[in-house]
């Protein structure tokens, strides 16, 4: 099947220092933000908002594929897998950016549980005429699992970290963070939809949450970090605690409370 690539998106946003500051209180991070200083890395995830009317919303809540940058594969279910980030210079609060969206890339493959389509985005994002930000975001869409499919085993995480930070979630940070990112999908603050309907024992805590706090731990450790990668790989649920791990060199990694890896990371 030959996916045709839509046309791409590009939108203009105001880096409102208020909605920064609000994440970090969401973070529970010290710290206060003004017009005019530079935005930690990954806050761009605040703006350019895609703000659709509810008929071009599909069951998850997000907009459906077909609208926008991504096209209609057929298939339900909607994970953020991944991505790479290259931070070229720091967006600026208070100033005017513009972001343009690409299809970059789409393959299907045949998984043991049917099909999936990889969807990757290409966002570059300018402030003052200059690059800010290039970021490729990895997307999969697969069909509802069985009532009787068992979940696949997760890696387990490493242990040989040089820093160990505990972070901990709640329903209510996460409907916080989908408010201030303007994401919609269900498995973040609807319990029933989650639980009956994807098959998850509770939220789903955001990957890119996880991948923020990952970064920050990474770009405190680098001083100046340049390039981040990431890939999720077990999902954590709201009432799950979590370590964020750091090891010198630039891998970084999110272990779940019964040992597994949720997330793999790199900066440098």
């Amino acid at each position: 099947m030959q996916d045709e690539a839509p046309s791409p998106v590009r939108q203009s946003d105001i880096m409102d220092p208020a909605r920064a500051a609000a994440f970090l209180a969401t973070l529970g991070r010290a710290g206060t933000l003004a017009a005019g200083d530079p935005l930690p890395p990954f806050f761009h995830q605040l703006y350019f908002w895609q703000a659709r009317p509810p008929g071009d919303l599909g069951r998850d809540g997000h907009p459906r594929p077909g609208i926008g940058a991504i096209p209609d594969t057929g298939l339900p279910r909607r994970m953020w897998a991944g991505g790479r980030l290259e931070f070229h210079a720091p967006l600026i609060a208070g100033t005017p950016a513009q972001k343009t969206t690409t299809l970059h890339e789409i393959t299907r493959k045949e998984g043991r549980s049917g099909p999936l389509a990889f969807v990757t985005l290409r966002h570059e994002i300018t402030q003052i005429g200059q690059a800010r930000v290039t970021e490729w975001q990895d997307l999969v869409y697969r069909n509802d699992p069985a009532p009787d499919a068992s979940a696949p085993t997760p890696p387990t995480a490493p242990r040989d970290e040089d820093i160990c930070e505990e972070a901990e979630f709640n329903s209510t940070m996460l409907f916080r963070y989908s408010a201030l990112t303007f994401n919609g999908h269900r498995i973040h603050y609807d319990l029933d939809y989650a639980r009956d309907v994807e098959g998850y024992a509770g939220l789903v805590t955001h990957g890119p949450l996880l991948a923020q706090l990952l970064m920050l731990l990474a770009d405190r450790e680098l001083d100046r970090m340049r390039t981040f990668s990431f890939r999720a790989t077990a999902p954590l649920m709201h009432f799950e605690p979590a370590q964020l791990c750091w090891k010198t060199g630039g891998t970084l990694w999110v272990r779940g409370p019964d040992g597994r890896l949720c997330m793999s990371a790199s900066a440098h």
